[in-house]
């Protein structure tokens, strides 16, 4: 069994506790983790507060943060097989998945190596004669990253990327689910050089752990990704220091077919956006809305798909679908299901666990006649996909928007006029046109609504660390006039 460790003020512990991780495709035990308590988080707290205020880290150039930024992603690249073997064992995600990803991990981490020194103030033209005046771009402070397991270093990423490149220093709290390769990427963080205090990374469970990481009053600003039901915790958390938040949450996005699309690529497509990563995804198309003149051509593509995927070991390159990530997740989907085609929702294929050991589920397709199963609009977190049909453009729009989510969408057509008036009618963060799940370290992503707010990912990011300082500076040597007139 391995044995994790957590990463406080530049030195590995083992915690005020430990605790059992499962491996997902067994069931079984297979390493321990640190469980930090409120006295772990008040120490990671500390240390980060004061590495933004005094040693080597505030005295840094924003050209040396990103050189420590680049010798990072350098790291995470080279450790990639490492840490893509952690994440598949921890968390079931597949091994073909983890190692492609994780790769591209270290190019987040290069888009804010190069970002760092570009974050600049601004001279204002300021209508009085004898003042200078000029802003300047400083660290928002102490940042709560607030991970959850699935795509982990990648949603760490664009976190840890953009709030380091801002001069700031963080606390990151791994999902207890799966935490082993956020402990592991710790090993990298201290093998780059970061002073230590400026990186913290530990993971432990709710009041003794998340509670009181969000609410502690040395954190300036909150970064969680998860669900709105823990989000809401987090807001009311921050409440007690005043903390400002980004929140990427949830999403029951929207995947719309017309009947011009090209129907064999948003197949695949649709295939990508709910059975890929086992439907783990916040992004997930799983509504899929299809124009009822293809539904039948278009369901009968997809069942193919579908049943041809291969499910099995998440450390075989060829599984295409692997475990759930948790025994409560399986449950949770296999419930939601059942409750659904007793609702009058058909099953197209699947809706059935995976007989044996491992939280495996079946790739499911639900023929749901309107948007009252509940499957149509409960976010399952897994690989099933819930389809609705409509007759036209107006009623695809009035589907697409009828959950309280809107993170990502996918419009299929090869009608361009009609493609940017979805655009424009679509409430969610992302709208892909005839692609979908493409990232970028480029691209902002983020949601309305319940998916969230605040944007991850692009120069955004980067400034949401940051707070402005006005400076005035007179240059006139008479004497200050009538001091009691504001001038």
């Amino acid at each position: 069994m391995q044995t994790f460790q957590q990463y406080i003020d530049g030195a590995f512990d083992d915690g005020s506790a430990r605790f059992d991780s499962i491996d997902p495709a067994t069931g079984a035990v297979w390493a321990s983790m640190p469980e930090a308590r409120e006295a772990d988080v008040d120490r990671a707290v500390t240390a980060a507060e004061r590495a933004l205020w005094s040693g080597p880290w505030p005295a840094m150039t924003a050209t040396a943060r990103g050189k420590l930024l680049y010798r990072l992603a350098d790291l995470v690249q080279a450790n990639a097989g490492r840490l893509a073997e952690l994440e598949t064992r921890d968390t079931g995600k597949i091994i073909r998945e983890t190692s492609a990803q994780i790769a591209y991990v270290a190019e987040y981490y290069r888009y804010y190596a190069g970002l760092a020194d570009k974050i600049e103030g601004a001279t204002l033209a300021i209508d009085k004669a004898d003042m200078d005046v000029w802003t300047r771009r400083e660290p928002v402070g102490v940042v709560a990253a607030v991970v959850p397991w699935n795509s982990q270093l990648f949603l760490s990423a664009v976190k840890i990327g953009p709030a380091l490149a801002a001069g700031c220093t963080l606390v990151v709290k791994a999902s207890e689910d799966g935490p082993a390769p956020m402990l592991e990427f710790a090993r990298l963080v201290h093998e780059a050089g970061f002073p230590p205090g400026v990186v913290n990374i530990l993971t432990g469970f709710g009041p003794a752990c998340g509670s009181a990481l969000t609410r502690h009053p040395g954190v300036a600003h909150i970064a969680f990704t998860g669900g709105p039901s823990t989000a809401a915790h987090v807001v009311r958390n921050s409440a007690e220091n005043l903390a400002s938040t980004s929140l990427e949450l949830g999403g029951k996005s929207p995947f719309i077919v017309f009947a011009d699309a090209d129907l064999d690529s948003a197949a695949n497509a649709q295939v990508a956006g709910i059975f890929a990563a086992t439907g783990q995804s916040c992004v997930a198309g799983s509504r899929l809305l299809v124009e009822a003149s293809v539904k039948d051509k278009f369901l009968a593509l997809l069942k193919a798909k579908a049943e041809a995927i291969r499910i099995g070991s998440p450390l075989d390159m060829a599984t295409e679908v692997g475990p759930l990530c948790t025994r409560r997740q399986r449950d949770g989907i296999e419930e939601v299901v059942a409750r659904s085609i007793a609702a009058g929702a058909k099953a197209v294929t699947g809706a059935s666990a995976v007989e044996g050991e491992g939280f495996y589920y079946r790739p499911t397709i639900l023929d749901c006649d309107g948007v009252t199963a509940p499957s149509v609009q409960t976010e399952l977190f897994g690989p099933v996909l819930s389809v609705v049909s409509f007759d036209n453009e107006d009623e695809a729009v009035q589907l697409a928007n009828s959950t309280r989510y809107g993170l990502a969408s996918g419009v299929f057509t090869q009608n361009l006029s009609r493609a940017h008036r979805m655009i424009r009618r679509i409430r969610a963060g992302i709208v892909w046109v005839n692609t979908y799940r493409a990232v970028s370290p480029i691209a902002p992503f983020g949601g309305y609504g319940q998916s969230g707010h605040g944007r991850e990912g692009g120069i955004a990011a980067a400034l949401d660390y940051t707070r402005t300082k006005t400076v005035w500076l007179r240059t006139s040597d008479d004497p200050i006039p009538d001091p009691f007139v504001m001038r």
